[in-house]
């Protein structure tokens, strides 16, 4: 895994967190208790700090990247999918946030809203709990969206994380049988 400092700008990571041998940290990165940051995904705080909340996952491939001094935060129990790009953004409690979306700066998504799959959610958007954007560029919708849902999911990743945690190794050369 590559965990750098920048500057003076040192990753802090809780002991129960995880952090995949294929994940970036760099600068400004706080991984609270049980977060877990997957295969390809990129933490880059350069220009502002990025705040991962206690159960949150950032999946494969996600890119989150403030780009000013204004914060990125995740909040507890959220589930950030695959391939989503993120910036300047608030993430409340509970909130899922679908694969291939991108969150632009200013936008807050509350607690127990979601993002739909592929979503562009536009600048300084807020996205109100029991609601959901979806579309590009984004439209907002009420949503039977279940908070608890999506607790549960980031729940998944805690134990999956603990399972990498203990089983994952690295193997020498290819493994194939031709």
């Amino acid at each position: 895994m590559a965990i750098r400092q920048l500057g003076d700008a040192i990753p802090r990571i809780d002991p129960t967190a995880y952090v995949h041998p294929a994940a970036q940290l760099i600068g400004d990165v706080t991984l609270r208790a049980r977060s877990s940051v997957w295969p390809g995904a990129v933490l880059r705080a350069d220009f502002g700090p990025i705040d991962v909340g206690e159960g949150s996952t950032v999946e494969d491939n996600s890119i989150v990247h403030p780009r000013s001094r204004q914060p990125t935060r995740i909040g507890s129990d959220c589930v950030i999918g695959h391939g989503v790009h993120l910036e300047d953004v608030l993430i409340e409690d509970a909130v899922l946030i679908g694969s291939g979306s991108i969150v632009l700066s200013g936008t807050c998504v509350r607690t127990g809203a979601a993002v739909a799959a592929g979503a562009l959610v536009l600048e300084g958007t807020e996205v109100p709990p029991g609601h959901r954007a979806q579309g590009v560029p984004a439209r907002l919708v009420p949503s039977d969206h279940d908070p608890e849902r999506v607790r549960a999911g980031a729940r998944t990743y805690c134990a999956l994380a603990e399972r990498y945690a203990a089983e994952l190794h690295a193997c020498g050369g290819d493994q194939r049988q031709d």
